[in-house]
């Protein structure tokens, strides 16, 4: 072999060693647990073991972030994308940009979290707009699908007013617009969409519209973009086209400021001409952008580079919502949990997951849709059939989190005595709205999650493993029941409590209570 050959040969093993994964094993400590990566991960957290998770190309329909934290105030940080495994050996890390390592911050779950977001992602003092916190909002997806229509949309809202459920912000979902990147109505669905949405907030709603980074290849709106060097490349110089649940399109390069920017000019001029009062801001997962073929603005962003820039312009409207984030703790952002499908091991996921939002700095989150945001369960139901106490239950979980979402029309599955219920869970959300609105705010100036475990609150009591119950802030302690039945064990940690009944009991202690289908079981520390 010529001595160039050789040159050659050893200098490509030398630049795949450069782009080699960097490794850690991170030993786990006797009684150690720990939290973190992703929300969708919540009821596996504290992990005991978990098969390889990349956060590069994974996100499994919610928010991620480089962070791991445990109970003994130790914290892993990265600011890029690593894959991560748990076993009986440890924490296993394979990063392809840094060695990722573990530091002692601390001797508890607390003190992890709060080193980590003072570094990293600090409060800032805002938040979205208080209506998300103090009213139920509406989203129209699960009774209209892909047939967002004027006139149903408002049959909608007007049979909210009519079952006395609290008007508060209505959420158009997706296929209002002729296509994707046209941010026009459908003519033949929305005759006027203004007197729509005047009707709406004469009616006391806000009004959100579902949009996307997706642009229809095939459209004006592309030919534009693609000419100002506003949409995300490949290789070959041309606009990238990304497979997506609907179908294949083009897309917006989020990492571009003119991008954001026209995305921004366009929107306001939504707001302006038709009042609309702000968006829900769709698929920005990173697996959409996890390919080594595409050439985006910014040479050296990553997949996750384009999840965060969708997600910085959602900084930028007071109302807006997102499921897929990255590294965006303590912006003022609403977060809903991904999609669920409706069954009892869905309504078991909505506690875990939104503590582990919370614990990735997303505190202003929402626990999905009541009874989940997966339309094919609501299709062709028999209401004689339909399990409706998972329902109600699920109602309940939400009546007591920071935000709390309808789809489904409880009117339209729900008997009169349990649609009797949800309205109940309606007005105790707003009755609770001052208490859950100085939650936001204090998340707001401290950075610490609305929705705590009660290892948070509680170090080292023996409640890391405790997933049906939370803190809402530091003074109410939540038990929704989210298994079929009539009672449940609750556990009462030190302190006083007054129950919903008006009950006091001394902590640190386990009892078991009746929960009937009416009740939802909530304490305040006294």
């Amino acid at each position: 072999m010529h001595l160039r050959s050789y040159f050659l040969f050893f200098l490509g093993l030398f630049c795949t060693a450069l782009q080699a994964q960097h490794h850690s094993d991170i030993p786990v400590l006797a009684g150690e647990s720990w939290w973190g990566g992703a929300t969708a991960l919540g009821t596996s957290m504290p992990f005991t073991s978990l098969s390889p998770f990349d956060l590069s190309c994974r996100n499994d329909n919610n928010q991620v972030s480089g962070m791991l934290i445990s109970n003994r105030g130790r914290t892993i940080w990265s600011d890029s994308p690593f894959k991560f495994s748990v076993d009986g050996q440890g924490i296993h890390i394979d990063s392809r940009y840094e060695k990722v390592g573990v530091k002692q911050q601390g001797t508890t779950l607390r003190d992890a979290y709060r080193a980590l977001m003072q570094q990293h992602f600090p409060a800032e003092g805002a938040l979205p707009d208080t209506l998300f916190f103090s009213h139920p909002q509406y989203n129209t997806w699960i009774e209209l699908m892909y047939n967002q229509n004027q006139h149903d949309i408002l049959t909608y809202a007007r049979h909210i007013i009519d079952h006395d459920l609290p008007p508060g912000i209505l959420m158009i979902d997706d296929n209002w617009q002729r296509y994707y990147g046209n941010f026009d109505f459908k003519c033949e669905r929305f005759p006027n969409p203004r007197a729509m949405v005047d009707s709406l907030h004469r009616q006391g709603f806000k009004v959100m519209l579902w949009i996307s980074p997706f642009v229809t290849a095939d459209s004006p709106e592309y030919r534009a973009l693609a000419k100002q060097g506003l949409l995300l490349r490949d290789a070959t110089g041309n606009p990238a086209i990304i497979p997506w649940w609907n179908g294949q399109s083009a897309c917006f390069d989020l990492t571009n400021p003119s991008a954001l920017d026209y995305l921004e000019h366009t929107l306001r001029g939504m707001m302006r001409d038709y009042a609309i009062d702000g968006f829900k801001f769709d698929g920005g997962d990173n697996i959409y952008y996890d390919r080594a073929d595409l050439r985006p603005y910014r040479k050296d962003a990553r997949s996750v580079d384009q999840t965060k820039g969708w997600a910085e312009l959602g900084c930028r409207f007071a109302f807006n919502e997102y499921r897929a984030c990255w590294q965006m703790g303590n912006r003022p952002l609403v977060q809903r949990l991904g999609d669920k499908d409706y069954s009892w091991k869905a309504v078991q996921q909505l506690v875990p997951d939104m503590i582990a939002a919370g614990l990735l700095g997303y505190g202003y989150a929402c626990p999905d849709m009541i009874g989940g945001g997966s339309f094919a369960s609501f299709l062709d139901i028999d209401a004689d059939k339909f399990d409706q106490a998972l329902i109600v239950r699920s109602a309940q979980v939400h009546a007591l989190m920071p935000m709390m979402q309808f789809s489904v029309a409880p009117w339209r599955i729900l008997s009169a005595e349990n649609m009797k219920i949800i309205r109940a869970m309606a007005q105790l959300h707003v009755q609770k709205s001052p208490y859950i609105l100085a939650c936001a705010r204090e998340t707001a100036h401290t950075g610490e999650p609305i929705v705590r475990s009660l290892e948070y609150e509680f170090p080292h009591q023996g409640y890391e493993k405790v997933h049906d119950q939370f803190m809402l802030g530091s003074r109410l302690m939540v038990a929704p029941m989210t298994t079929p039945g009539t009672s449940r064990t609750i556990v009462l940690p030190p302190g006083r409590w007054r129950d919903d009944q008006g009950r006091v009991f001394r902590g640190r202690r386990t009892i078991q209570q009746q929960v009937p289908l009416w009740r939802l079981p909530y304490f305040e520390r006294l």
